[in-house]
């Protein structure tokens, strides 16, 4: 799989913020197929880090009702959060 499809995009939150700055680690919404090590080289490739942790979290999806009362629900979806060495930094957050 493609890095740039592996990453989907950066989680840019207060929280995420406030991690990347006290803990060095920086969150990340992934596919759901990608395994940790796909999200660990993916983020080094893309970032030129260094990577040291990786933790996922499956997301499933939240029951919506729509206008006409039927009941549906939101895409589920995989965060990871990557830790990095403390010598490298990701300017997005």
């Amino acid at each position: 799989m493609d890095p740039y499809q592996i990453i989907i995009n950066p989680m840019i939150t207060e929280k995420g913020t406030q991690s990347s700055r006290d803990l060095n680690a920086y969150p990340f919404k992934v596919h759901v197929k990608a395994t940790k090590p796909q999200i660990r080289a993916a983020v080094e490739k893309i970032y030129q880090v260094k990577v040291t942790d990786v933790r996922t979290a499956n997301r499933r999806g939240k029951p919506r009702r729509t206008r006409h009362g039927r009941s549906t629900a939101t895409s589920s979806w995989k965060k990871a959060v990557v830790v990095l060495h403390p010598d490298s930094h990701i300017d997005l957050f």
